[in-house]
């Protein structure tokens, strides 16, 4: 039955390390936003670099004075042009992106009406809704795969925010709970770069390259969709600590956003 209401795509861990958070148990979701048309041209600052392992991470503040439509995007996993018209090779990690209201550790990350985070990677059940192909491209492994995010918020407040690009599996404990960068992160690196298998092929992408956009727009303009919560689910409650006590190698998979132990 479950195949008639899923398209089954299986993306696993291919090297699973001790999780220390049993906050990855917890709902996930979000609103999709699309759509941001400003009064005022846009606005683009565009970051590229490298991260330093599969535990770093690269963060900037952005600094609304007024109301803004914001659009995050990324190409460091299946390549593409930037905003400032750079190419973008192909062949970086997948990335967790999120933003968070505020600096340092107390930054809460920003949600939606309903609570739901703005904060992703393929490895969440939420990542359909922000997947970023195009404008990035798509990476072959067990077939073709986006990895990249384009993350839209309609009329963003006037404020500091913190924006929290990682690997895709050091993601920040925060999207579990609606809390704060002083969380920390839950580690499924393995020590690697896109610790990921689709099927029986590996990731090929295994630089901490990255590529960002953060793009600013006059507000007023933007256009919200219908919430469409994910939920990121274990079939059991204990599974994930008997896995981080056992190492579970290869034996956690992403299937359409549910946690599948084998």
């Amino acid at each position: 039955m479950l195949n008639s209401l899923f398209n089954w795509r299986t993306i696993r861990h291919k090297h699973l390390s001790a999780i220390g958070s049993s906050a990855i148990a917890a709902r996930l979701g979000l609103v999709v936003l699309l759509g941001a048309v400003g009064a005022q041209a846009d606005t683009t600052t565009s970051y590229v670099g490298t991260l330093a392992n599969s535990e770093s991470t690269f963060q900037t503040t952005l600094n609304l004075t007024t109301a803004e439509n914001v659009t995050l995007e990324t190409y460091g996993f299946g390549g593409g042009v930037n905003g400032s018209g750079a190419s973008i090779a192909a062949g970086g990690t997948d990335p967790f992106l999120a933003i968070f209201s505020g600096t340092g550790g107390g930054a809460s990350i920003l949600t939606d009406g309903l609570g739901n985070p703005y904060g992703t990677s393929l490895d969440l059940g939420n990542y359909s809704s922000f997947a970023g192909c195009p404008p990035a491209g798509l990476v072959n492994f067990g077939g073709p795969v986006c990895g990249d995010i384009t993350m839209s918020i309609a009329d963003l407040a006037a404020g500091t925010y913190t924006i929290v690009l990682s690997d895709g599996q050091y993601i920040a404990n925060a999207v579990f709970d609606d809390g704060t960068l002083g969380e920390g992160f839950t580690d499924l690196t393995g020590g690697v770069f896109c610790n990921l298998a689709n099927g029986s092929a590996d990731c090929p992408n295994t630089s901490g390259a990255y590529a960002l956009d953060v793009t600013t727009s006059g507000g007023g303009g933007g256009t919200t969709t219908t919430p469409e919560p994910a939920t990121l689910f274990l079939l059991s409650a204990g599974a994930i600590a008997v896995c981080a006590t056992q190492w579970c190698r290869d034996k956690l998979s992403l299937v359409q956003g549910h946690i599948k132990i084998f």
